[in-house]
């Protein structure tokens, strides 16, 4: 490697950095740092299990609801889960 080659990849490395500072290392996603057991918590809450079962009809929401057998369904079922978050950013 030239020291042309190094000074070109310090460059690079301290460019990166400065598009990081730039960004403010802000995510674009809404429900970035948020878990789904704080979703989850949070809809229960607001709507409670019956309405939540209403408005995402799934078992686990609608016959002997917990937060624990929830969390494992939604963690396992994509579709699902985007319905919850959705439902949640719509609060």
């Amino acid at each position: 490697m030239t020291i042309g080659e190094k000074v070109k990849i310090k460059r690079v490395k301290a460019g990166s950095e400065k598009v990081r500072e730039m960004n403010g290392n802000r995510s674009s996603d809404p429900l970035h740092g948020i878990t789904l057991e704080m979703i989850l918590t949070r809809l229960v809450e607001y709507y409670g299990w019956e309405r939540m079962g209403r408005l995402v009809n799934i078992r686990c929401f609608n016959h002997d609801p917990s937060i624990k057998s929830s969390l494992q369904f939604l963690r396992r079922t994509p579709w699902a889960r985007k319905k919850v978050e959705q439902l949640y950013l719509n609060i």
